[in-house]
């Protein structure tokens, strides 16, 4: 009977481990493909290419635009893992606000060169999950 018990529950726990895997996949991909997050937020090694072992922990942007920058705009991008200080700062719920609407904590949009993302809640929520499997 216990070993019944247990398998049930095992199977019961497939699905969800499975769609949490589907969740992260999808968010990486919106992350590292759609929304070309690494190109400022992972600093670059000395050929140029981006720092794997610093995947997303932010960097000094090495774009601006030709004449005058807008007023705001950053040299620096933050840190998006949860050892960042972003996730200290806002936490979960702001930053899956943020993904959500295009605003920050304080009710506005990041300033330049940040583009404005509105995600849907699922992809929002994708995104979220597969930031917090990085280090």
């Amino acid at each position: 009977m216990h070993f019944r018990s247990t398998l049930a529950l095992v199977a019961l726990a497939l699905p969800v481990c499975a769609q949490d895997r589907k969740q992260i996949e999808l968010g990486r991909y919106l992350v590292e493909s759609i929304g070309q997050c690494a190109t400022c937020h992972t600093p670059k090694n000395d050929k140029g290419e981006l720092d794997k072992s610093k995947w997303l922990k932010g960097a000094i942007l090495d774009i601006q635009p030709l004449g005058s920058a807008p007023p705001k705009w950053h040299k620096t991008s933050p840190d998006l893992t949860p050892s960042g200080k972003l996730w200290t700062k806002w936490g979960d719920g702001a930053i899956l606000r943020y993904l959500q609407t295009g605003l920050n904590p304080g009710g506005k949009p990041a300033d330049p060169p940040m583009p404005m993302y509105k995600y849907s809640n699922e992809h929002a929520e994708a995104v979220l999950a597969y930031l917090k499997t990085l280090k």
